[in-house]
C-alpha cells in the first residue's frame, strides 16, 4: 500500500480514536481496524496492528492522569499497592502477544473487539453501583478518601488487577470500565478519585505494554509516529470539546463501530476462511 493512502486512512483514524478516548473511552475499536487494513497481507500485521496502536494511543492515556492530580494526592498509596498487579499483568499479557503464534492472536481479534462492545454497553449499567459504593459510607463528604490501602476487598482487587493488567497488555480496549467496576469495591472516596487511580494505572499497563512492544521490534514507527502526533491532537480536541459533547451519544456511536466490527471480523474468521 502508499504510504500516502496508509496516513489518509490512519491519521484521521487516529484523530478520531484520540477524541474517543477523551470523551467517552473505546478509541482502540476505531485505529486497531485501520491499523490491520493498512498493514494488510504484512507478516505478523495483527501483532504489529496491536503494538503499533498501544504505542499511538500511549500519550493520551499518560496525559489523562495529569487531569486528576488534585484527586490524587490523597491516593499514592493505593497506587503504589495496584501498581505491582498492574505492570506485571500488563507486561505478562504484552509478552505472550510478541511470543505465541501471530494465529493464536489473530483467532481471538473477534473475541476481544465483541468483550470491548460488551463493556461499553454494560457501562452504564455499571456506574452507579460504582458511584455508590466506592465511598466508605452513605453519608461520606464528596471529597472524603480512604488514603491508606486496607478493607475487607484489598485482596480480591489486587487479584482482579492482575488480571485486567494482563487483558490490558493483551489487548486492552476497555480496561478502563473494568477497572472502575474493580476499584469500585474498594472505599476511595467519590467517582472522580476513582477516575484518577483508574487513570493512572491505565498508564502503567499500556507503558509496560510498549516497553515489550519496542524491545521485541514489534512497532511500526512509520505508522505509530503520524499516529501517535493524530492521537495527541484528538485527545486535546476531545477534552476542549467534552462539556459539549453527549457522551451517551459517542458511546453509541463507538458500540455501533464494535458490532459492526464484531460481526464482519466473525464472518471473515469462520465463513470467508473456509
Amino acid at each position: 500500500m502508499e504510504p500516502w493512502l496508509a496516513y489518509l486512512v490512519l491519521c484521521p483514524a487516529a484523530l478520531i480514536g484520540g477524541m474517543i478516548n477523551s470523551v467517552a473511552g473505546g478509541g482502540t475499536l476505531v485505529t486497531f481496524p485501520a491499523l490491520l487494513w493498512a498493514l494488510g497481507g504484512t507478516p505478523g500485521a495483527t501483532i504489529i496492528a496491536n503494538a503499533t496502536n498501544t504505542v499511538a494511543l500511549f500519550p493520551g492515556a499518560l496525559s489523562g492522569s495529569l487531569g486528576y492530580r488534585r484527586e490524587l494526592r490523597k491516593l499514592w498509596g493505593w497506587v503504589r499497592w495496584l501498581a505491582l498487579p498492574s505492570l506485571i499483568g500488563g507486561g505478562a499479557g504484552s509478552y505472550i502477544v510478541v511470543l505465541a503464534p501471530e494465529s493464536s492472536f489473530k483467532a481471538m481479534i473477534p473475541w476481544l473487539i465483541g468483550l470491548a462492545t460488551v463493556l461499553f454497553i454494560l457501562q452504564p449499567r455499571l456506574m452507579p453501583a460504582v458511584k455508590a459504593a466506592s465511598s466508605p459510607e452513605s453519608g461520606a463528604p464528596d471529597d472524603s478518601a480512604q488514603a491508606t490501602p486496607g478493607g475487607r476487598h484489598l485482596w480480591l482487587v489486587f487479584v482482579l488487577q492482575l488480571l485486567v493488567g494482563f487483558y490490558g497488555g493483551y489487548f486492552g480496549a476497555g480496561i478502563g470500565i473494568l477497572m472502575l467496576s474493580t476499584l469500585g469495591l474498594l472505599q476511595l472516596g467519590n467517582i472522580h478519585h476513582v477516575n484518577g487511580v483508574k487513570t493512572v494505572l491505565a498508564g502503567m499497563i499500556n507503558g509496560i505494554a510498549v516497553v515489550v512492544f519496542v524491545i521485541s521490534d514489534s512497532v511500526n514507527w512509520t505508522l505509530a509516529v503520524p499516529m501517535l502526533i493524530s492521537a495527541s491532537i484528538g485527545g486535546w480536541l476531545g477534552a476542549t470539546l467534552a462539556r459539549r459533547m453527549d457522551r451517551s451519544v459517542v458511546r453509541r456511536i463507538v458500540i455501533a463501530i464494535g458490532v459492526v466490527l464484531t460481526t464482519w471480523y466473525f464472518i471473515q474468521q469462520w465463513l470467508l476462511a473456509k
